[in-house]
């Protein structure tokens, strides 16, 4: 992302979560990035864009991130373990973002949730189809529900949003061993810890 580009992203991030996406105008936009508004223009075709920009960016993240742990492991283990790890890290990189996603979520236009929708299907998607592998090859319980066990951990690592502070007594790191901690303690087959279940699947 360009110099400009980053200042106006982050000039709009700052008075969408103050004042409301209806409460800023694009001049107010450029004045807060000390930008221009043919500088504005150059790289987004309109504020409902800088919207969809702003929602995308850690989207887009947490599914790659999520696509190279389902590409770099076998264990159903490793790749849920990387996922949770990536996916909590979302809420610190991209705290203000994900701020304004909650907050002007309605505001966005169907083209672009259409768009955001595909992302977030495809992240869940794969979160979905490394707990069928776990229950598949035996690493999970057998009698685990899919769906709703994606599902509440989506739920889970996505109420972040609601309590995450940067200055906690915690860092995003260690909150995020705590997200691993829970989640597989609870899905493992046999009652059995994370550590555990490494150390027999890399024997």
């Amino acid at each position: 992302m360009s110099d400009l580009r980053s200042k106006i992203v982050q000039a709009s991030l700052l008075l969408f979560e103050k004042h409301g996406y209806h409460g800023v105008t694009v001049n107010e936009i450029v004045e807060k990035a000390g930008a221009s508004k043919g500088g504005f223009y150059h790289h987004f075709t309109s504020k409902d864009e800088l919207l969809f920009v702003i929602h995308d960016t850690f989207i887009t993240y947490a599914l790659e991130k999520a696509t190279i742990a389902n590409e770099t492991f076998v264990s159903p283990t490793e790749k849920l373990r990387a996922i949770i790890k990536e996916f909590v890290k979302v809420f610190d990189l991209y705290k203000p973002h994900i701020a304004v996603f909650y907050q002007e979520t309605i505001y966005l236009k169907s083209q672009y949730e259409v768009l955001i929708k595909r992302k977030r299907d495809q992240f869940k998607h794969i979160i979905l189809e490394t707990i069928r592998e776990g229950k598949a090859c035996g690493e999970f319980r057998e009698d685990l529900s899919v769906d709703i066990t994606g599902m509440a951990i989506l739920g889970m690592v996505n109420w972040t949003y609601k309590w995450y502070n940067q200055s906690g007594t915690k860092t995003i790191d260690e909150i995020g061993d705590i997200f691993v901690d829970l989640i597989l303690h609870s899905v493992l087959s046999g009652g059995r810890t994370y550590r555990e279940n490494y150390i027999l699947t890399n024997k």
